[in-house]
């Protein structure tokens, strides 16, 4: 390890770490209660933004974003992006500039305040223990989506371990259809370098997003599964470096 990052080490540990976890509370408190007095729209969403911001100025991750002129924050979107590592959360959380909810794990519920001010902000648990569970969380994103809020989702459903991007998975692109709801691809790249799933400290590093023209149903109102998965599949890749699309 270079004298540099043990220096980096260093200030993670005594000033980088603390005043995170301060911020994080802070930024849970906040998005709670603001969604408990009737602003979960605007709550659910900006101290959220804030505080992945702050994450990465604190731990000296740039992220520089590319494309964002393809969409509009009047419109409802179901965003899908390749998942690097954790660092996917702050960079988008920061920097997409669109009101959205996360289709999360069920198992980040358990994290303590977050979990409670992700649920109770309208967040979207994802449970597939069950059929009926898996119908339920459907019934919320639509809910969702009915509203007139967007999504994001990482269709490959897990980090990757390798780097890599690997299959997607069905659920978004059928949300999408169901409403006949635009698709825009995100390609989330240098995450997996300031972060990796290994990893229990982030490094320096760039993270870059682009995000790609929406993906429109076609003139019958309906998306076409297939087409639309590869479709959103290729538009990611085709911003990553060749070894990093594992399909």
């Amino acid at each position: 390890m270079s004298f540099l990052m043990v220096l980096y080490r260093i200030y993670q540990a005594l000033i980088a770490v603390p005043l995170l976890l301060v911020v994080t509370i802070i930024a849970a408190v906040l998005t709670a209660f603001g969604s408990m007095l009737g602003f979960s729209r605007t709550m659910g969403y900006w101290p959220g933004c804030i505080w992945a911001r702050i994450f990465c100025w604190l731990t000296f991750v740039r992220v520089k974003v590319s494309g964002r002129e393809n969409i509009s924050r009047r419109t409802s979107y179901v965003f899908v992006a390749n998942h690097q590592g954790a660092y996917d959360i702050f960079a988008i959380y920061g920097y997409l500039g669109h009101n959205f909810r996360w289709m999360m794990k069920k198992g980040l519920g358990s994290i303590p305040l977050v979990g409670w001010a992700c649920r109770v902000s309208g967040h979207i648990y994802v449970d597939n223990s069950s059929p009926r569970a898996v119908r339920e969380t459907m019934s919320t994103a639509e809910k969702r989506l009915a509203g007139g809020m967007s999504v994001v989702v990482f269709p490959e459903g897990a980090r990757t371990l390798d780097g890599r991007m690997h299959a997607f998975r069905r659920g978004a692109y059928a949300l999408a259809m169901e409403f006949g709801l635009p698709v825009v691809p995100i390609t989330i790249d240098g995450a997996y370098k300031v972060m990796p799933r290994s990893a229990i400290l982030p490094r320096p590093g760039v993270i870059r997003l682009t995000v790609h023209a929406p993906i429109y149903a076609p003139e019958s109102g309906r998306h076409e599964l297939a087409s639309l998965m590869k479709q959103s599949y290729d538009a990611i890749a085709s911003a990553l470096p060749e070894e990093k699309d594992a399909r």
